[in-house]
């Protein structure tokens, strides 16, 4: 029987995480070489430079509080995902050490029981990757097409209110700038959703290490008085690696998750005010009803898998506790 693989369940995340430059060959983090050179590229030009245009437009259109709200609503969530990538270039050493943590012997499933409790957790976040794309998939789609949809392609608008240092009026301008936006809206939204579901899956690994310590805290004498200090040795030091694990995972997610709350808060709400201002059942109103949707799924994606932990922590805590006499 070959050896587990924890990155084996998250498989299609780290090969969407490489596509995009978020995930350097070397544990070590990103290198002076192409795919650091590419990351650099891709990510200033698709996302940081989306989100400035954006930005720089708020200032010819902030007397007009439809049109101000129209820019915010959204680019309040693309100044995030520029912070979570930020955080995780900046990060990505801490973040190949907690990956290879998880090959240590310690923290992989010992028998097949414990295979067979870790396998819900890992198939619910599959589960939750492939669920996700839903609401994310339409919002885009709906966002790119909704200008032709409506007919005001032929006004010259662009899917997303931007200034920049041309005549997007006039052709080819329009059309090079309107396949960039949506090449970078689509980008950006890709990059978001895997990194919020990295996120998920290492909380996912700090609840399948409490069912796996859980485990054998129960079977600590299965194998005999004489082995039982033993197991009961490994049982600490392996509750200590899962304490240290969850520590690490913690300082890597934490400012992420805070920040992912409040902006999206205050993008629901902005969403919500945007929606009275366009026409019912128009395409822009579709895009704005599957955008609210994708922004609770995020949210809950990462209450969910928060919850899981906290489930886990309680069970393993009342175990041992049984196992105390208190």
């Amino acid at each position: 029987m070959g050896k587990f693989d924890w990155e084996l369940t998250i498989k299609a995340n780290i090969v969407s995480m490489k596509l995009l430059g978020l995930w350097p060959k070397s544990v070590k983090g990103y290198r002076r070489d192409l795919y650091s050179v590419y990351s650099l590229l891709s990510l200033n030009l698709l996302i940081n430079g989306h989100v400035f245009f954006q930005t720089l437009n708020i200032f010819f259109v902030y007397t007009d509080i439809a049109a101000v709200t129209a820019i915010i609503f959204v680019i309040l969530t693309e100044i995030l995902t520029a912070v979570k990538v930020y955080y995780f270039v900046r990060n990505m050493k801490q973040l190949k050490e907690i990956m290879e943590t998880l090959k240590e012997e310690s923290f992989l499933p010992e028998t097949q029981q414990q295979k067979i409790l870790v396998q819900p957790g890992l198939n619910l976040w599959k589960f939750t990757y492939i669920v996700y794309h839903f609401p994310v998939l339409p919002t885009l789609t709906a966002w790119a097409i909704y200008p032709i949809t409506d007919g005001s392609v032929q006004e010259y608008r662009l899917p997303f209110s931007a200034w920049y240092p041309f005549n997007t009026k006039i052709s080819p301008y329009y059309e090079l700038t309107y396949v960039y936006q949506i090449v970078s809206v689509w980008f950006l939204a890709i990059a978001c959703l895997n990194m919020d579901t990295l996120v998920a899956a290492l909380m996912m690994y700090v609840s399948r290490q409490c069912e796996i310590l859980c485990d054998r805290v129960k079977n600590l004498g299965s194998e005999g008085v004489d082995k039982y200090g033993q197991r009961l040795l490994e049982c600490i030091i392996h509750h200590k690696k899962i304490l240290s694990f969850s520590t690490d995972c913690n300082k890597f997610f934490d400012k992420i998750v805070l920040g992912q709350f409040i902006t999206s808060a205050l993008t629901l709400a902005l969403t919500m005010f945007q929606l009275t201002l366009v026409a019912p059942l128009s395409s822009e109103s579709y895009s704005l009803l599957f955008y609210s949707f994708s922004m609770t799924t995020e949210i809950f994606l990462y209450c969910w898998f928060g919850n899981e932990v906290e489930l886990k922590t309680s069970r393993f805590r009342a175990l041992d506790a049984a196992r105390l006499g208190f």
